[in-house]
């Protein structure tokens, strides 16, 4: 049994029903967020721009690979269909929120999202590691 097999067969008996719970939330926050993201496209363009030095099409990308990334993953994370691409593609994301956005100099803001990025980044490397757990579609297909 290679490494990845060893990782998923380890995640599968050591799974809690109440981690499920918590899979679902963290997916439904995402799909919130991917929807606040493209209500506010032109905000979240503004900041990657302003952050960042990419050209134009370059900051236009990724503000819509951010937003479709969070409404992907989350769709995928409530269901519990391919968790881990659903964590694969959230974890550059939120490294990119966690230091090139919220590690500013008005970090001590009184809303500072940098922690919420921080617990969201480690919920998301727990769902890489242990998977979709007992409550998710391919599981109910039996």
């Amino acid at each position: 049994m290679n490494l990845v097999q060893r990782v998923e067969h380890w995640g599968d008996t050591h799974h809690p029903q109440w981690l499920d719970i918590v899979r679902i939330a963290l997916g439904a926050f995402l799909c919130y967020k991917g929807v606040e993201y493209l209500y506010n496209m032109g905000a979240m363009l503004s900041l990657i721009t302003n952050r960042m030095a990419f050209g134009s099409f370059s900051s236009m990308l990724m503000s819509n690979y951010i937003a479709f990334a969070h409404l992907l993953g989350g769709i995928l994370l409530i269901l519990g269909v391919l968790t881990r691409f659903a964590c694969l593609i959230q974890i550059p994301i939120l490294l990119g929120a966690i230091f090139f956005i919220n590690l500013s100099p008005d970090l001590y803001r009184p809303f500072s999202e940098l922690l919420l990025s921080i617990v969201v980044f480690l919920l998301l490397v727990l769902f890489l590691i242990v998977g979709n757990g007992r409550w998710s579609m391919l599981k109910f297909k039996d």
